[in-house]
């Protein structure tokens, strides 16, 4: 039994989804999460910027005693996740990688829509994962930026969202694909919105909910799962602006966050 907390870190408040779905499948793991709000988004960074960014995420981490790290961010999975799992000698996931796995395993078609920041769909890295799986795949790529103010305004459920979503996702839904990957941590607040413009013949993957699960599998491969009955305990951190944090993220975890708290992550 191991009781040291899960780290989690994104570039601002979209890894929330994740932590969401680690509370949900994992209630007995603690948890602390880093917020890099001052410098959001990393994805207009180069990859040089976002690896410095987030090595100094996993010190600060590290600082809090964690017994495993998830890079709950798309672009600092694709540009960060191999070097930090060379340079800390600590069990790291990214989320590419579960989206990937999870989206070749339902499509049936063998044609796979990624829908995503500009950054994440503009940086190849799911096409990378998808083709070291299956490189008969033909993958169809569409950046939705609006999908995230839309999110953090607390919009999602609105015909504002779904006009969005239709005037982004018509394109692409008579394609052919039958898997559609959700490749931004905003996005599966905006999962049912999504669903009704796609149809139920295309299935759509949540890398938040898979790397959840590949958290499990792992922590469970280690054996460092935390077996105690124990209350969790959710501490939260951000670069700047915590009382936006919290109240954008109580939507995302659809529960009170208690107390954020701002540090200097320049120090790290």
């Amino acid at each position: 039994m191991d009781s040291r907390p899960i780290g989690v870190f994104d570039s601002g408040i979209g890894g929330l989804t994740v932590v969401k779905e680690i509370m949900e499948q994992l209630p007995n793991e603690s948890i602390v999460y880093f917020g890099d709000t001052a410098r959001v988004p990393y994805g207009t960074k180069s990859k040089e910027t976002v690896t410095r960014y987030s090595f100094q995420c996993i010190r600060f981490l590290l600082e809090k005693k964690v017994k495993a790290i998830v890079i709950a961010c798309n672009t600092a999975s694709a540009s960060s996740l191999d070097s930090a799992q060379q340079s800390f000698d600590m069990p790291i996931i990214g989320v590419v990688e579960p989206g990937a796995i999870s989206a070749c395993q339902v499509t049936k078609a063998n044609r796979i829509g990624i829908i995503g920041t500009e950054g994440t769909v503009s940086s190849g890295a799911y096409e990378k994962e998808i083709n070291v799986i299956n490189n008969d795949v033909k993958i169809l790529l569409k950046a939705c930026p609006l999908f995230v103010p839309i999110v953090e305004e607390g919009w999602q459920d609105t015909e504002i969202a779904r006009l969005t979503a239709r005037e982004y996702l018509e394109g692409i839904k008579d394609k052919g694909i039958d898997a559609l990957v959700m490749a931004c941590t905003h996005y599966p607040l905006l999962e049912k919105t999504i669903a009704e413009i796609m149809g139920d013949k295309i299935k759509l993957v949540n890398p938040a909910y898979e790397t959840a699960k590949s958290l499990k599998e792992m922590l469970h491969q280690l054996n460092i799962q935390n077996k105690a009955a124990k209350k969790s305990t959710y501490e939260y951190y951000v670069s700047d602006n915590p009382v936006k944090f919290k109240k954008v993220g109580e939507n995302f975890l659809s529960k009170p966050i208690p107390y954020v708290e701002k540090i200097d992550i320049e120090k790290y």
